[in-house]
């Protein structure tokens, strides 16, 4: 069994920064893939940004790219989102996830969820 926790979110202004951390216990990473996806009230859940634990490789949502990095933390066992230049669309609930093996874009593909934290840009 995997527990992940959420920290960081909050309410910024539009071109902003906030940085999301997520933190595994359970197990160690090993050749596990960690996602963050958020859901907007009345949206479905979407991907945002996903990392292989191993090579530290990843993929982003086109939303995202450029604005948004996802990482290793220092701490062992969290991954971080460091998310600039903000916009009100950027306003959701945002998870992260965990599944065994290769990175995924699909929230299916994932087996343990965190509870979520909220980020909310204003204009």
């Amino acid at each position: 069994q995997v527990h992940l926790v959420e920290f960081g979110g909050g309410l910024v202004q539009a071109g902003g920064s906030l940085r999301l951390s997520c933190k595994a216990s359970g197990r160690t990473f090993g050749s596990y893939s960690m996602g963050w996806f958020r859901q907007a009230p009345g949206k479905e859940r979407e991907f945002v940004a996903a990392i292989t634990w191993s090579d530290e490789g990843t993929n982003y949502a086109d939303s995202v790219e450029g604005r948004f990095t996802i990482s290793r933390g220092y701490v062992k066992n969290t991954i971080n989102l460091q998310m600039n230049n903000l916009k009100p669309e950027d306003t959701a609930v945002y998870y992260c996830a965990t599944r065994q093996g290769s990175r995924s874009i699909v929230a299916r593909d994932y087996d343990y969820w965190g509870q979520g934290t909220q980020v909310s840009v204003s204009s």
